[in-house]
């Protein structure tokens, strides 16, 4: 019997990690049900990356073409110009990974804020979801969104591990919610595993954010801390324990909410 089909919409696969065996990780997936992914646009070069993978893999690889808030002082001029070109690609299905990142401060508060608001701009323009990042920044975050997410086609909070009030927040501008790893790790994802049963579950999704968060409750556990898509399966099966619910049912649902969110073609499932 085939493994319930999945959607990974938030994979990291032009990372430096895969580089070596990028086709048997894809396998891995493929086999434990991760049959389409989202590949993660994190600069201007790395969408450009994202998108020439996603063309080698028609049908299964598909991608954002954004600049994350680490890199926002490298937004300049002909930046914006340059992710409106990628994102004319049918291949190119969101603009981000975009927001604000207050914790490791790799860019300053306003290059970050300014470079969100341009890619929120674009992203309107273009009629396209965009792939949201925010960490130690909700308020900033959270008021930059609400200036515009009445124009915005659709929104998903990325590697959400926010607090009930920031859950809220983003369930009342409309926003899908991206659950990872962080759901199986007993240190740090006791929250969001209080958190996960109320969110609504036409706006949950589920994703990797490979190669960084292999889950931690793995059994047996990988002897590499790199994280892959074929564990997709896993974090669905953790978020569906959580919620009381059949993994299939949970399987069923994320990928449908990812399927129209992103609007993917229906995937192979040879």
């Amino acid at each position: 019997m085939n493994a319930p089909s999945l959607i990974d919409i938030g994979v990291n696969l032009t990372h430096k990690l895969f580089q070596e065996d990028l086709p048997e990780v894809l396998e891995r997936a493929r086999k434990a049900g991760a049959r389409q992914m989202i590949v993660t646009g994190s600069t201007v070069e790395g969408s450009c990356q994202a998108l020439a993978l996603a063309g080698q893999y028609p049908g299964s690889l598909f991608c954002t073409a954004g600049i994350h808030p680490h890199h926002a002082t490298e937004f300049r001029t002909g930046s914006l110009e340059a992710l409106r070109a990628l994102a004319g690609n049918s291949q190119t299905v969101a603009v981000g990974e975009c927001g604000l990142d207050f914790y490791r401060k790799f860019s300053p508060r306003g290059a970050q804020e300014e470079c969100f608001r341009q890619q929120l701009g674009l992203a309107t323009e273009l009629g396209l979801p965009v792939f949201l990042h925010q960490r130690e920044a909700h308020d900033s975050f959270a008021a930059i969104l609400k200036d515009v997410a009445a124009d915005l086609k659709a929104a998903v909070v990325h590697c959400f591990t926010g607090d009930p009030s920031a859950l809220a927040t983003y369930l009342d501008l409309g926003c899908f919610i991206g659950i990872t790893g962080w759901i199986c790790d007993e240190r740090r994802g006791l929250e969001l595993r209080k958190l996960a049963p109320s969110i609504p579950l036409d706006r949950l999704m589920i994703e990797t954010d490979a190669p960084y968060l292999l889950p931690r409750n793995l059994n047996p556990r990988p002897n590499t801390t790199r994280n892959e898509p074929c564990h997709l399966a896993h974090i669905g099966r953790t978020v569906a324990t959580i919620r009381g619910m059949p993994y299939e049912e949970l399987a069923a649902a994320t990928t449908a909410n990812a399927r129209r969110f992103f609007g993917l073609p229906d995937a192979t499932t040879n």
